[in-house]
C-alpha cells in the first residue's frame, strides 16, 4: 500500500509552550490507522494541523501527493478529508434528518443551508441511506440534542460521509459511548474500510485501538515515538515508560483546541 496521507517534521508552539515537536507520520491507502498517548502528548494539535484548524510553525502535510501545509479547512475538506471531533458538533434543535440535509447542502454555505426550506428528493435519500447506515434511519425525526453521546457520535460520523472523502479522521470515536454502541461504531468503520475508505482514528481506548487498526502510532511529548502494527507497538518498552513515565502536568491537547 502507498501513504496517502504525510506528515513531516511537524512542528508547533502556543507561546512557549511545545505542543508538536518534529512529529511526522504516515497513513497507509486503505487502512485504519491509529494515534495513541498520554494526555497532553499532542494528538489532538496534530489532527488540528492536518485538517487546517492550526497552521504549524514548521513541517508539513501531504495528501495524495499534494501539499496541504497550511491550507484552509475548507480546502482539506473539499480535497478529500473528513473529520469528526472529540465534542460532537451538531444542530441539537434540528432533528437528525435536518442536520444530515445541512451537510448535504453545506456548499452553500452553513446559514443559506440552514434556512432552506426543503432538499431534493435525491438529497433526501441521500441523507436517509446514511442515517441507515449508521442504525439511525429509525430516529429521523428526533431532535440530535436527545440522542445520546454515541448516537451523537454516530450521527456525526453519518454526517462526514455526505462528502464521500477519501480519509476519515475520528477523534475519539469511542470516548464516553457506551459498550453496545461502540461495537455499533466499530462495525461502521470496518465496513467503510472494507468499502476502500481510510482512517486515522485518535482513541484513548486501547482495546478498541489495538482491536481495530492495523497500523498504530504513539505520541509522547509531542513526537510521534513508536509506530507498528498494534503487537510491534504493545511490545515496545517506550510505550509503557511513555504511559506511565511521562509525569506531563499540562494538557498540551487542551490548550490547542482552546
Amino acid at each position: 500500500m502507498s501513504a496517502l496521507l504525510e506528515v513531516e517534521g511537524v512542528s508547533k508552539s502556543f507561546g512557549g509552550l511545545r505542543a508538536l515537536s518534529l512529529c511526522s507520520l504516515s497513513v497507509q491507502r486503505g487502512s485504519i490507522a491509529g494515534l495513541i498517548g498520554p494526555n497532553g502528548s499532542g494528538k489532538t494539535t496534530l489532527f488540528n494541523v492536518v485538517t487546517g484548524y492550526v497552521r504549524p510553525d514548521a513541517g508539513s502535510v501531504t495528501f495524495d501527493e499534494k501539499s496541504i501545509t497550511g491550507a484552509r479547512p475548507d480546502e482539506v475538506f473539499a480535497l478529500g478529508l473528513g473529520r469528526t471531533f472529540q465534542l460532537t458538533r451538531i444542530f441539537a434543535r434540528l432533528t437528525v434528518l435536518e442536520n444530515m440535509l445541512v451537510a448535504t447542502q453545506r456548499n452553500e454555505g452553513w446559514l443559506r443551508s440552514i434556512m432552506r426550506a426543503a432538499a431534493s428528493p435525491a438529497e433526501q435519500r441521500r441523507a436517509m441511506e446514511l442515517l441507515d447506515f449508521v442504525g439511525l434511519a429509525r430516529l429521523s425525526a428526533t431532535k440530535a440534542g436527545t440522542l445520546s453521546y454515541g448516537q451523537r457520535k454516530l450521527l456525526e460520523l453519518a454526517y462526514v460521509l455526505v462528502a464521500d472523502p477519501a480519509v476519515i479522521l475520528l477523534d475519539e470515536p469511542a470516548g464516553g459511548v457506551n459498550p453496545t454502541l461502540i461495537n455499533e461504531i466499530r462495525e461502521r468503520i470496518v465496513a467503510l474500510n472494507r468499502e476502500g475508505k481510510t482512517f486515522l482514528v485518535v482513541e484513548h481506548n486501547m482495546e478498541f485501538v489495538m482491536g481495530l487498526c492495523h497500523q498504530v502510532t504513539v505520541m509522547h511529548q509531542g513526537s510521534a515515538i513508536v509506530s507498528g502494527t498494534p503487537d510491534v507497538v504493545r511490545a515496545d518498552p517506550r510505550v509503557l515508560d511513555a504511559y506511565l513515565g511521562g509525569g506531563e502536568e499540562e494538557d498540551r491537547d487542551d490548550v490547542a483546541v482552546g
